[in-house]
């Protein structure tokens, strides 16, 4: 038997493997799951409600699930489980409304060009990004023009829009417009001039004083009584206006919170650099106020993003009501599940979008602070 010891120089030698247990997934469950007794019965009853919860969801949504057939009788003669051939046949009209049929290529086109659009506002990192920018900036008069023609393309009212693509109009309709309106009214409130200041205060105490939906009741049949005689406004583009400055107040007081949280002394660094007010809020205040501000402007986002089904009440069918339209249909008729679910996934995929990269922006700009 030979004992041969291996000698190393000073700096060399290897790095010994952790004791058993204290690394890899051992040491996370032990820290995560196991760390004490109650954490243990935590783990065990959470572990005992999702064997019983997940199985059979699981089976109902998948394994026993049926795509294709014509009625719900007929789903239900071949499977127990989620009949989603109901909405592979209202897949359309969920998606586009009443939108002609032979003109959907330009609702698939704005909607192309509106992820192009994204592009360089949520990336700094885009190529020609100053270019991209001109591009975003012109896009809300691009997809306007897309879906409602004119200059060349067949006209399509504004009645003939419906389901995902009604929320998402109104939604990014809603979100483009509301932030750099909300930014002024938070700077007007923050204002030495009087008259700026009592209008700013005034429109968002009364915005946050009512309810959306009664914002909504007064476009659709108020608004037209402040109007000049003669003057009518598209019902949608009304809406559009009622939730524009709906969001704004909240964006308004989101970002007010943000301006607050700025010590004076980066006011009084910027008055001592020379700096206008404007090009003080432009290069120094604002960036600062609205890194702060992300997660309340993201989360007014959402909600208003969500908020876009109250159109329903007011006879716009968005896909909401589309969903609760195709229920009256006998065929299919007591197949809810299915027309929630699929309405709760759109929503969920894309507020969780908005969430992820608000998470994804607080992160990159963390950074630039860290020493």
């Amino acid at each position: 038997m030979s004992d041969v010891t291996q000698s190393y120089t000073p700096g060399t030698h290897p790095d010994m493997p952790p004791p058993a247990g204290q690394s890899g997934i051992l040491l996370w469950l032990r820290k995560n799951l196991f760390s004490s007794w109650i954490n243990t019965i935590m783990t065990i009853i959470g572990v005992y409600l999702l064997y019983k919860i997940i199985p059979p969801i699981f089976s109902w949504a998948v394994l026993d699930s049926v795509m294709e057939a014509g009625s719900r009788e007929e789903c239900h003669a071949i499977s127990n489980g989620a009949c989603w051939a109901f909405i592979k046949s209202r897949t359309s009209i969920l998606i586009y409304g009443f939108y002609p049929e032979e003109l959907r290529w330009r609702v698939d086109l704005s909607f192309v060009l509106l992820l192009a659009a994204l592009v360089p506002i949520l990336f700094d990192n885009a190529p020609m990004r100053k270019l991209w920018m001109l591009f975003s900036v012109a896009y809300p008069f691009i997809a306007g023009w897309l879906l409602l023609g004119g200059l060349g393309l067949e006209h399509v009212g504004t009645d003939e829009f419906g389901g995902m693509l009604l929320n998402t109009v109104v939604g990014v309709t809603g979100i483009s417009f509301s932030l750099p309106i909300g930014i002024l009214l938070a700077l007007g409130r923050q204002s030495h001039l009087p008259i700026v200041k009592s209008i700013s205060v005034c429109f968002i105490e009364f915005i946050r004083g009512v309810p959306l939906i009664t914002l909504l009741f007064v476009a659709s049949t108020m608004l037209n009584y402040f109007l000049p005689p003669g003057t009518t406004f598209d019902l949608l583009l009304r809406v559009l206006i009622m939730v524009t400055l709906f969001a704004s107040a909240y964006i308004a007081e989101v970002v007010r919170g943000g301006l607050q949280a700025i010590p004076n002394g980066q006011y009084e660094a910027a008055n001592s650099m020379g700096l206008k007010y404007w090009q003080s809020m432009r290069l120094i205040v604002l960036p600062q106020a609205l890194k702060i501000s992300i997660p309340g402007i993201v989360n007014t986002f959402i909600g208003l993003f969500k908020d876009t089904t109250l159109v329903l009440i007011i006879g716009l069918l968005d896909i909401l009501g589309i969903g609760r339209a195709s229920m009256a249909d006998a065929k299919w008729n007591g197949l809810s599940n299915e027309v929630y679910i699929s309405i709760a996934v759109f929503f969920f995929i894309a507020c969780f979008s908005m969430s992820r990269y608000s998470i994804y922006l607080e992160g990159k700009l963390d950074k630039g602070y860290k020493r």
